[in-house]
């Protein structure tokens, strides 16, 4: 039985954690960013040091209160927003944002937990290297976050998820123990690897305060290619061509379909689109090529193989940087362009790149067959990684429909499944998707899910009911 993050509890965690940053929890801390969910937690605690976070995590054990570890404020699942139980602490690791070093020789940097991402960025190309994890919240996602979700975005195709660019992790474990973790070592076989426990575990299995980060060398040229297709059968062979002509330097491959770029031309005009008539589909490309090769001229080579072999009518090289960020500019409004329309439902799903034209043409149909309603499906094709948003007919609100979205989300999901993908490419369980993951989940999986947590975590105070439901 877990006890709430009241007054009482928070004037002994003060007691016993002296300096503690302890402050009544304002909306930005208990609202899910698009406003559909308002948690109930009454207190944030913003810890400044990895010591300071252990004390208040022991506390909590002791005092079996709950704790909701909150990042940016940027994820799409509930991850930290209880409205049912004993109103957990939230725990806001905002303060603790310092980057501790810089290995260049070593490509590695460590940060800690509340570093915002952009600030990596920053920090990386200050030494002339790249940490190549790009999301669209990247201002506020916090490094934390980004491990516990195990974020993907554009660049997965080429340098993996966040999981693939962590070396290290230092987090403090559900009873207040700190793991110290922080090797920056390629190579490490010595038992278990708690560091990918932790990641993607969204704070079920303890509190990540810093990270060893992989950093890679910039590359020496870039290029930007925007080429439309026939189909997404096109596009993968497209792909497929890509990486054989640029073998390990393809570094973005997003599929873009003409129902978004319609959104786009309703909802901000002012966005230039390049082709006219809009294409049924296009793919935004982008490559990072070694000293001495030429993009613009090895894109331009691959958009004359394809056009010769049928599979690109049309598409545009980007001649400047300028030009490569309005290709990109497309390509990063379309989620604001969704939120402009009403979604009556979005799905972030993962498929075998050859069994996605085929989950394209049966899905489709069985849309239509529940109500005549849009479909927007973009994202990044180069990892099987698709966003399939379902939208009114034009000229209804999202309202009208909400009803539906049960129906249409099982029946996308029901046919992921049945090609062996993913319910959750990239935004992670929370408390959105338990259901889903207690339906489409391994059973062998959700079993040994339930193990670990149940080892590591026996009073359930970390993130309860996040990702496992709470029995």
């Amino acid at each position: 039985m877990r006890n709430p993050a009241d007054e009482a509890f928070a004037a002994t965690l003060c007691a016993a954690v002296p300096g503690l940053d302890l402050i009544p929890a304002e909306p930005r801390y208990t609202e899910e960013q698009r406003r559909r969910r308002t948690g109930n937690a009454l207190f944030v605690a913003r810890p400044r040091t990895t010591s300071e976070a252990a004390a208040l995590v022991r506390h909590a054990s002791v005092h079996r209160v709950g704790l909701a570890p909150f990042g940016g404020g940027t994820g799409l699942v509930w991850g930290h927003v209880t409205t049912s139980g004993p109103p957990p602490l939230i725990v806001s690791l905002e303060r603790m944002s310092a980057i501790r070093a810089v290995y260049p020789e070593e490509n590695v940097l460590v940060a800690e937990a509340g570093t915002i991402l952009e600030s990596v960025h920053e920090a990386a190309g200050a030494v002339n290297r790249l940490f190549p994890l790009t999301l669209a919240s990247q201002g506020s996602a916090r490094i934390g976050g980004v491990l516990s979700t195990n974020a993907g975005g554009v660049n997965v195709l080429r340098y993996g998820n966040a999981r693939d660019l962590c070396l290290g992790i230092e987090a403090v474990l559900p009873d207040g123990t700190i793991l110290h973790g922080l090797k920056r070592l390629r190579k490490d076989n010595t038992g278990y690897d708690l560091r990918h426990l932790l990641i993607g575990a969204e704070g079920t299995l303890g509190l990540i305060t810093a990270a060893a980060l992989r950093l890679h060398p910039l590359p020496a040229s870039t290029g930007t290619a925007l080429l439309t297709v026939a189909s997404p059968e096109a596009a993968l062979e497209l792909l497929s061509r890509a990486e054989g002509r640029m073998a390990g330097c393809v570094t973005a491959f997003e599929l873009i379909a003409r129902q978004g770029l319609e959104f786009l031309a309703t909802t901000m005009p002012e966005l230039r689109q390049p082709f006219d008539p809009l294409p049924l589909w296009c793919v935004l490309i982008e490559v990072g090529l070694p000293e001495g090769s030429d993009p613009v001229a090895a894109l331009g080579a691959l958009f004359a193989e394809a056009a010769e072999g049928g599979l690109c009518d049309d598409g545009l090289v980007a001649g400047s940087s300028r030009q490569a960020a309005d290709f990109w500019a497309l390509r990063e409004a379309l989620p604001l362009a969704n939120k402009r329309i009403g979604a009556i439902a979005s799905h972030d799903i993962s498929l075998p790149l050859s069994a996605i034209p085929r989950f394209l043409a049966e899905i489709a149909p069985a849309i239509a067959a529940i109500a005549p309603l849009r479909i927007n499906c973009f994202g990044h094709l180069g990892d099987g990684n698709l966003h399939y948003n379902i939208f009114p007919p034009e000229g209804r609100a999202a309202g009208e429909f909400s009803a539906l979205a049960g129906q249409v989300t099982r029946a996308v999901h029901d046919l992921v499944d049945r090609f062996d993908g993913s319910i959750s490419a990239e935004h992670g369980i929370g408390r959105l998707k338990v259901a889903d993951l207690e339906r489409y989940g391994d059973p062998a999986k959700l079993r040994t899910m339930r193990a670990i947590k149940a080892a590591l975590d026996p009073f359930g105070i970390m993130n309860p009911g996040a990702v496992l439901s709470e029995a």
